[in-house]
């Protein structure tokens, strides 16, 4: 399973804010995102995501993607 961490990495980072983020991706990665692109990617898990907007996060917050993600091996079916 994967469990998306952003608001874990913004707040490691100090980011506290929608606004914060979306200034950081434009001054740092050059990318803009709506305000409810980017309250989706807060307060959400994506189902999908451009590659383009995972370059800008990790630009923006300094991080790699797996900082972004945390894995937790998903129980096989049918496995005891």
């Amino acid at each position: 399973m994967l469990t998306w961490m952003l608001k874990q990495v913004m707040a490691d980072k100090g980011i506290r804010t929608g606004v914060e983020l979306a200034r950081l991706l434009w001054e740092k990665a050059g990318y803009r995102l709506s305000a409810p692109s980017v309250s989706a990617l807060i307060n959400g898990e994506p189902k999908q995501m451009k590659a383009d907007t995972l370059d800008a996060l990790c630009t923006a917050l300094d991080c790699k993607p797996g900082d972004l993600w945390a894995h937790t091996p998903s129980r096989v079916r049918g496995a005891s």
